[in-house]
């Protein structure tokens, strides 16, 4: 196909519930770009896994697209979500005393690894329906999921697909012109099988994302009522991350480059979901909400039309806290402001050997803003890279000091600390290093269906990965329900298993800094 389209089907592949704000961004731009193009939104994770391939069947025999474009959300086998146990199953296959218990991990880690399997199946099947019931048009998919493994999607894509990495508006709507001119990032199966890369030549201004024209939304995609029963509700203010954390791919897949859109837009974008729609959650989709000093400048700007529009919302992204004033400190409480999300670790050695580009002191100051600025019952929820590659039993305790820090500070009760490991991503410097020590093969497949080597992504090796695997577990097994928050539960008891004589002889170790030193010239930030 290389004429311009006339229809396109956006179809959602499944997945939990959450609100489809990626898809629904690019639908809305291609619209305000090519009005005269007729779009429709269709998604799977509302329709009964039974009922998927029907439905689909007869959307695209009624609509007969020239486009059908897929949004694939998450791929990986090890990435927990609220509607999945994995991280419960690994703990327990790798650190129950009861072998009944391990065995019964094992029994759901094959479950799991089995849905995850049926599921990526599935996602291509819809594709190969869609190539046979439509042989002439152009299949498109992207999507977070993909952004990360395009390379190894593509493969297994039917002939005439592009599959788009990173940002999508102004690659579907070169796909929509007809494609002769491909814009973005991208790799291509033509209708010979033949696979092509095409690099994005500049990033897309996203000044011209305005706010999105939800009464649109709604003809394209009326399931959009579903999204708005107390869910929050997804909203981009930038796009880009300088920073190069070790363990993330946002700089690659958005760029180093912060580009922001206009304040003003995002203001009417969420004063239209609050007092049209009653929207009243809102989450800031950015890799962060604020981290540089002119991102905290933008984020000032959007607190100030939020007051301006006397907005009824909660609102919570992931946040860096570098450059916070009091003042903006006191707005982001004005506004709505329900939990403050972010990466922690109680020592500056984690943060460095991660290159997080923070300092613990700054951190700590800009909690106590918060409290001087009258924080009362917000949640303060620390995501925290336990057993990351340099972490000791030392740097472990200073981490659990800080957390009381915080409780002293905001109240143990609204301190939530989030139990995760790193998940090791293809091409990003964690991998390379795990493959130098021989952690990792250099040809593992990073979508391989093994159980074994799955395990090994979710980063958390002996010896501290059993002591902080057998504290969680007797966390779960010991605290009241509802009486006590498992991160906390945790937390308590890896303090008392870290003073313990044993423990500390078996994880005696000497591995920080775990990084190699750069070399003359180079740079890890």
């Amino acid at each position: 196909m290389s004429t311009a389209a006339r229809s396109v089907l956006y179809v959602r592949l499944p997945v939990w519930k959450i609100y489809p704000g990626g898809v629904i961004y690019v639908a809305d731009y291609v619209h305000k770009q090519r009005p005269h193009v007729d779009q429709h939104l269709l998604d799977l994770a509302l329709v009964s896994p039974a009922e998927r391939k029907r439905v689909l069947r007869e959307r695209i025999e009624a609509m007969r697209p020239d486009v059908v474009a897929f949004s694939w959300r998450n791929m990986q086998s090890f990435g927990p979500h609220p509607e999945d146990d994995a991280l419960d199953v690994v703990m327990n296959f790798d650190h129950a005393r009861n072998p009944l218990r391990r065995l019964q991990a094992a029994k759901d880690a094959l479950r799991i690894i089995w849905n995850y399997s049926a599921s990526r199946l599935n996602n291509f099947a819809y594709m190969r329906l869609a190539r046979r019931l439509l042989p002439d048009a152009r299949i498109v998919v992207g999507g977070t999921a993909v952004s990360i493994f395009g390379q190894y999607v593509v493969e297994k894509c039917p002939e005439d697909t592009v599959v788009v990495v990173g940002e999508g508006e102004d690659a579907m709507l070169s796909i929509v012109d007809g494609f002769e001119q491909p814009v973005g990032d991208l790799w291509y199966k033509d209708r010979d099988g033949r696979v092509t890369q095409h690099k994005r030549a500049e990033n897309f201004d996203l000044a011209r994302l305005t706010a999105v024209d939800f009464a649109y939304v709604e003809s394209i995609f009326p399931d959009f009522h579903q999204y708005l029963d107390d869910q929050y509700i997804g909203v981009n203010t930038k796009r880009g991350c300088p920073f190069q954390c070790h363990f993330c791919l946002y700089n690659k897949i958005e760029g180093a480059h912060q580009r922001y859109r206009d304040p003003a837009e995002i203001g009417q974008e969420i004063e239209t979901l609050n007092k049209r729609y009653g929207v009243r959650k809102i989450w800031f989709t950015d890799a962060q909400f604020c981290s540089t000093r002119r991102s905290t400048e933008h984020v000032d700007r959007v607190l100030d039309q939020l007051l301006a529009r006397r907005t009824d919302i909660s609102w919570s992204g992931y946040l860096r806290l570098n450059f916070l004033t009091p003042e903006i400190a006191r707005k982001m409480l004005d506004t709505g402001l329900a939990s403050i999300d972010l990466s922690f670790t109680g020592t500056q050695e984690i943060i460095d050997n991660l290159t997080l580009g923070y300092k613990l002191d700054q951190q700590m100051a800009a909690f106590r803003m918060f409290k001087d600025a009258g924080m009362t019952d917000q949640k303060v929820k620390l995501y925290m890279p336990l057993n990351a590659p340099g972490e000791s039993v030392q740097t472990l305790q200073r981490t659990i000091a800080k957390i009381k820090e915080l409780y002293e500070l905001f109240g143990r009760e609204n301190v939530l600390p989030f139990i995760f490991f790193i998940g090791i991503q293809p091409r990003t410097p964690v991998e390379r290093l795990l493959i130098s020590q021989g952690y990792l093969k250099p040809d593992y497949d990073p979508l391989t269906l093994n159980p074994f080597i799955i395990k090994k992504l979710l980063y958390n090796p002996r010896p501290l990965g059993t002591v902080i695997g057998r504290a969680y577990l007797e966390a779960v097994e010991t605290m009241d329900a509802g009486s006590e928050y498992i991160g906390r539960a945790t937390m308590d008891i890896l303090e008392r298993e870290l003073r313990k004589p044993e423990v500390l002889k078996a994880c005696r170790t000497d591995r920080i800094p775990i990084y190699p030193a750069p070399r003359a010239g180079e740079t890890t930030r």
